[in-house]
């Protein structure tokens, strides 16, 4: 598998979509489906009272006429008919259907005329509007007006109408019900084509940004982000992006380059040093005690130091993917055995090893045997003589699975997620006393992984720390 290929992989877990309030495709979202809704409800209710005013308009033109030529007609008929008789002429002649009409005298006590239409209702109403609107009368829907009649300059009373418009105010509501209905359907069409088109343009940000998320050291050189269909000004960006990584891979490669090349011209020497300063302590018999002490201690530190340079030269030779591992199926229980043995014969802590079951893995012998000495050294180095270290081996469903379990001073959680950085140490003011430059489970990470296998941990403070290795079976 190509690194690009691991890097879309790594691109691709992360890349998932969730609600963030916070999140720039959320706010625009939702301040252009608000303003949508306000610019459609406002044409919904506009429009609604505009239709509502045309039926007022409508009716009550009509109501006017008749009002304003009520008077008239009743001086007509008053002189050549008694009054009551001329009032009552006058309603009979108007024909307008759904009209009710009756008249009362100046004080509104005494009926004086009135039409076939007009009920108990109508009459019991006590105020009166002086000008045409729609008022709602139990299930009918009215228009109503009220106005002075005089004749001969003399006035006769209160005219009454009452104009029924609950037909045309039910299909008017009706229409109103059918305009909100069509409003919802098309804002909620708009609000997710809104976001559909503010997702697809925020896109290739989102996929930047999952690629800086994604990306690791080695992936630098490989990555580069393709946005074909992007506006100019995202393309940009990404070609300022693509720029950046292209220089933060050949920068990676020099450095890597250069500690490899390092690691590799200063070991020799050092190996010398140490070889000449060892040889010195085995044949110095005329040495003092001072000299001997100062002799041991370089010897140590030139030791430490190859070491150091040793694991430096592994990992830039894991980075350069030069690696070889020699994969074959191996029964994990006499690997763990012989490790455990060959680390009881070096030192005096109590090892216990817990295997229920023969377990088989497809793994490199030398690089497991590696980790596994490195990760019971670790164990070693962080728990008391006293506290024994437990190493299980079992099988859970399809996984071969092998743990390291100390009882030492544990891991605090900010510093979990670190741990596998190279030359990343907890406690740094412990280097000096147990050895290490922080780059030994950097070292277990790359080779577990080199073999397909993953690594995780769980830690306590106070309590210890339990690595778990699991391997396909």
């Amino acid at each position: 598998m190509t690194p690009f290929t691991k890097l879309q992989e790594r691109f691709h877990q992360v890349k998932q979509r969730h609600l963030d309030p916070a999140s720039l495709q959320f706010r625009l979202t939702l301040e252009v489906s608000l303003l949508s809704i306000l610019g459609l409800s406002s044409v919904a209710v506009w429009t609604s009272w505009k239709m509502q005013q045309l039926l007022i308009t409508t009716h009550t033109q009509q109501v006017e006429y008749i009002a304003n030529r009520f008077p008239r007609d009743v001086e007509l008929y008053s002189g050549m008919l008694p009054v009551n008789a001329g009032l009552q002429k006058t309603i009979d002649n108007v024909s307008v259907p759904g009209l009710a009409i009756w008249v009362k005298n100046p004080d509104g006590k005494q009926l004086l005329a009135q039409s076939s239409k007009v009920s108990g209702e109508l009459m019991s109403i006590a105020q009166m509007p002086l000008q045409p609107q729609v008022y709602r009368v139990g299930d009918r829907y009215l228009i109503l007006y009220r106005g002075d009649i005089t004749a001969k300059n003399q006035p006769l009373g209160k005219v009454y109408m009452a104009q029924d418009v609950t037909t045309e105010q039910y299909q008017l509501i009706t229409a109103i019900q059918g305009l909100t209905a069509i409003c919802i359907l098309a804002t909620l069409f708009t609000i997710l084509a809104i976001a559909i088109r503010i997702r697809r343009s925020l896109q290739p940000l989102q996929d930047m940004s999952q690629m800086a998320g994604a990306i690791s050291a080695a992936d630098l050189s490989n990555a580069q982000l393709q946005l074909n269909n992007a506006p100019t000004e995202v393309k940009e960006l990404a070609q300022a992006f693509n720029l950046m990584l292209s220089r933060l891979g050949d920068t990676w490669e020099q450095q890597r380059q250069f500690i490899g090349n390092i690691s590799h011209e200063l070991r020799t020497p050092l190996t010398v040093v140490s070889g000449y300063l060892q040889s010195l302590l085995r044949r110095g018999n005329n040495l003092n005690d001072y000299q001997r002490e100062a002799l041991e201690t370089a010897g140590a530190e030139a030791d430490r130091t190859i070491n150091l340079l040793q694991d430096l030269l592994d990992l830039a030779r894991a980075d350069s993917g030069y690696t070889r591992y020699h994969l074959e199926p191996l029964l994990l229980n006499e690997l763990v055995t012989e490790v455990v043995d060959m680390t009881a014969r070096f030192g005096e802590r109590s090892i216990r090893v817990e295997v229920t079951e023969n377990v088989e893995a497809i793994v490199d012998r030398e690089r497991l045997k590696q980790v596994l000495i490195n990760l019971l050294d670790n164990a070693i180095k962080y728990s008391t003589a006293t506290q024994p270290i437990d190493l299980i081996i079992e099988r859970i469903d399809k996984q071969a699975i092998i743990r390291i379990r100390d009882r030492g001073i544990g891991i605090p959680l900010q510093d979990r997620g670190r741990i596998f950085e190279r030359f990343y140490r907890v406690d740094r003011d412990r280097a000096r006393t147990t050895g290490g430059y922080g780059l030994g489970l950097a070292i277990v990470k790359t080779l577990v992984e080199g073999m397909g296998g993953k690594i995780m941990v769980r830690s306590t403070v106070g309590e210890g720390s339990e690595f778990t290795i699991a391997f396909p079976k």
